[in-house]
């Protein structure tokens, strides 16, 4: 994301390739005007969300087909991809993972949307056959130190799914740098096998968009990896994400999309960044060519799609279309996507059958505080606009849809669940404890489920915290997984320090050893025991010497 692109590809050049009003009417999946005008207000003024988990009982969500004679279910009619169902158009904001603080996408209080794409996996700087979060954690690193796995778990217990994004504006993508086939397929392939992806998206930018040799690479893992989950049972939706110009795709962005169909790969659609559209001469009216763009891109993507021969018509033309405009503030200066450019975009995707509709970034949907008063500033926290925490995702809330491939809407049931009894020896962090006191940050198990404390707190159960200043002092991070590591601090050798004893009177600094665990005295003391319960207290007289995991860094 954030790909600035000023260069034009021209106007669209025959009449057949103009989208008319009939265009218009068979992409429209409200075809009465009366029903439209309600669905629209539904979406623009949506009700508060009753279906809301509570962090008080386990979740599990049970698809419920419902017929909706408002959105039609329509197939596409060629040879290779002849049973994929058009959805409708379906919200699916990204999350930059490796952004601190991390975002609690797995938390219905911070995610509006029941789906998300979460940003980038990029190549290891030290490997570049290794995938990697941001060029900055590995897989592995990215589920201890972000809880990164369980978080997509407790998304999933909500009723909500992800979907994983390769590439984006820095760092390298995996198949402009790892130029071994075989080596590239299994870097993608392990990608959607831990998260057993059911869609990807493939956000290729800067000079990958014109990297022949990586795009027909690129092509041929993600085919393999695509036909290998097909072959197990599963399924793989495949989106590419390309910047544009208020005249469509760039020739470069056309090319790749015909490669990538040619090499194999059944493309779910294309994505396109409505942002950033001229660095020279800034764009006013961005709602405005946020339109253009996308309907020279439908009339493009209907052409290439037709080469391969694959015949869309109007609706579905728009159902293999995709937009995500960078909220607020863009990259260029003067450029700036408004709440109302928002509800304008909300109603044309329903309006269309806009296949997707995705946004830059749920961590930056919310206004940037005092300390850029009357400024725009470009953050990648907050909008730059006056504005309420997610109003962005609320606007685009209503759009229910889901890619073809996934469970469409659905009903969340919540069934209460048997207490949990915690076990410390099998438990990755420490149980939670009435009495202990918590700093902001420090992790604890409590009913199977891993928690977070927002700010300091005591004696504020987890699973039913009562409600401080109008929010809950405790985040869920997500459910205890039978593979996780239990908690248990590094002991260190005998005689690394003296053994406790309760005989000696110790002075301030003395260090200790206790249960193979080192401990420095904070003040003078005798026979005080220290504690073996963690965190450790302020009235304690030992300060322990290592790090518990789950508590947070110094400051």
């Amino acid at each position: 994301m954030n790909t600035t692109t000023s260069a034009a590809l021209g106007d669209v050049e025959s009449d057949d390739h103009t989208m008319d009003s009939t265009d218009d009417t068979a992409a429209d999946p409200v075809a009465d005007p009366a029903a439209r005008n309600a669905v629209d207000d539904a979406l623009l003024n949506p009700e508060p969300q009753r279906d809301r988990l509570s962090w008080r009982r386990l979740a599990i969500v049970v698809a419920v087909v419902a017929g909706l004679a408002a959105f039609a279910v329509v197939r596409i009619d060629d040879a290779r991809s002849n049973d994929r169902p058009i959805a409708k158009s379906w919200s699916v904001p990204y999350v930059d993972v490796t952004l601190t603080p991390s975002y609690e996408f797995q938390n219905p209080e911070s995610n509006p949307a029941r789906d998300i794409a979460l940003a980038f996996v990029v190549a290891d700087p030290q490997d570049r056959c290794v995938p990697s979060w941001g060029g900055a954690y590995t897989l592995d690193e990215a589920s201890r130190d972000l809880e990164l796995d369980r978080r997509i778990t407790q998304l999933r217990a909500a009723g909500g799914d992800v979907m994983i994004s390769f590439g984006g504006q820095a760092n390298d993508e995996l198949a402009f740098v790892c130029t071994d086939v075989d080596d590239l397929t299994a870097a993608y392939g392990e990608v959607v096998d831990r998260y057993d992806a059911e869609v990807i998206d493939l956000d290729i930018e800067n000079a990958d968009i014109a990297d022949a040799p990586s795009i027909e690479r690129r092509a041929k893992a993600i085919a393999t990896v695509q036909r290998e989950r097909i072959a197990a049972g599963g399924d793989l939706a495949v989106w590419i994400t390309l910047p544009v110009t208020t005249n469509g795709l760039t020739a470069d962005g056309i090319a790749l999309v015909a490669t990538t169909i040619a090499g194999g790969v059944d493309v779910a659609g294309v994505n396109i960044m409505t942002m950033n559209f001229n660095s020279s001469q800034p764009t006013a009216d961005m709602l405005g060519a946020t339109k253009s763009a996308l309907e020279a891109s439908a009339v493009q993507v209907a052409d290439i799609y037709s080469d391969q021969g694959m015949t869309l018509d109007g609706a579905q033309r728009w159902a293999r279309l995709g937009a995500t405009p960078m909220i607020g503030q863009n990259d260029v200066e003067g450029e700036v996507f408004t709440l109302d450019d928002a509800r304008g975009l909300a109603t044309f995707a329903i309006n269309k059958g806009l296949g997707r509709v995705s946004t830059w970034s749920l961590n930056r949907d919310r206004s940037c505080g005092a300390a850029f008063v009357d400024v725009m500033v470009l953050s990648n926290t907050c909008s730059s606009l006056a504005q309420d925490d997610l109003e962005f995702a609320g606007v685009f809330s209503g759009l229910r849809g889901r890619s073809p491939n996934q469970t469409g809407d659905a009903a969340v049931v919540v069934i209460d669940q048997p207490l949990v009894v915690d076990d410390p020896t099998t438990s990755p962090y420490p149980i939670w404890r009435p009495e202990a006191q918590y700093p902001q940050g420090y992790k604890v198990v409590r009913g199977g489920q891993v928690y977070q404390a927002k700010w300091y707190t005591q004696g504020q159960e987890p699973s039913i915290a009562p409600v401080v200043n109008g929010a809950e002092p405790w985040s869920l991070v997500g459910p205890v997984d039978p593979d996780d590591e239990p908690f248990a601090p590094t002991t260190l050798a005998p005689g690394t320090h003296p053994d406790w004893s309760p005989v000696p009177l110790y002075a301030t600094g003395d260090s200790i050893l206790f249960g193979g665990l080192p401990y420095e005295a904070r003040w003078p003391n005798k026979a005080q025991v220290p504690s073996a319960l963690f965190p450790v207290g302020p009235d304690s007289a030992w300060q322990p010497l290592f790090s518990i995991p789950g508590e947070p860094p110094d400051p």
